[in-house]
């Protein structure tokens, strides 16, 4: 009993290191085009993530064209495309394993700053378990359950991604909102104090006429 156990356990943590391992975040700056590669180890396996250009919400003007992505499979396949983005979410079932292509294109001379998050998961099937009627069962309900955490992972990533470029738009809008509120009420001081410098040399030239 106490060596099934340890079993099971030694199994639960080669899943837990393997979910580590296909676990990539990166931030890439892309001026004109960028690729990240990942391996699929086997067919049949999930592909996840999300991107988020950083900042977009400050630096682009609304006629900007926005970030290409794609996605490409081993034999040259397309399975995702975007076009004109600023970020999105994907999940695609791999058709084969091998080593996937993720791919950026930037159509302006402007650097951009992405934050990419991808995730490849595995749930196992009865082809690869081994022959333990009770280690199987636990095997697969473990993978499942770690894809669907994953899966719950990935919308928080992406959700917590787009509320930070919604936060530091808010505050560059917050400062950009104080320098002009500043800049007008120097302009009306300036003004005010133009106006009675004018004024006041209107009255004095009206008492020299006067005078005269």
């Amino acid at each position: 009993m106490e060596r099934k156990w340890r079993k099971i356990w030694g199994l639960i943590g080669l899943l837990l290191l393997n979910f580590v391992n296909n676990v990539s975040s990166l931030s890439l700056t892309i001026t004109k085009v960028e690729c990240v590669y990942e391996i699929v180890r086997s067919e049949g396996d999930i592909v996840s993530g999300n991107f988020v250009v950083v900042d977009h919400h400050i630096f682009w003007s609304s006629d900007h064209p926005g970030i290409d992505f794609s996605i490409t499979s081993p034999g040259g396949d397309i399975l995702h495309n975007l076009k004109g983005t600023s970020g999105d979410k994907f999940s695609f079932k791999a058709p084969r394993s091998g080593l996937y292509q993720f791919c950026f294109h930037n159509p302006l001379s402007t650097p951009e700053t992405i934050a990419l998050y991808i995730h490849i998961g595995h749930i196992p099937n009865e082809h690869n378990l081994a022959k333990n009627e009770h280690v199987d069962p636990i095997n697969v309900k473990i993978a499942e359950l770690r894809e669907a955490l994953e899966a719950v992972t990935t919308e928080q990533k992406y959700l917590k991604a787009r509320d930070a470029v919604h936060r530091r738009t808010n505050e560059s809008t917050k400062k950009r909102v104080i320098g002009y509120t500043v800049g007008e009420y120097i302009l009306l001081t300036i003004a005010s104090v133009l106006q009675v410098v004018y004024i006041r040399r209107l009255f004095s030239k009206s008492v020299g006429y006067n005078r005269i």
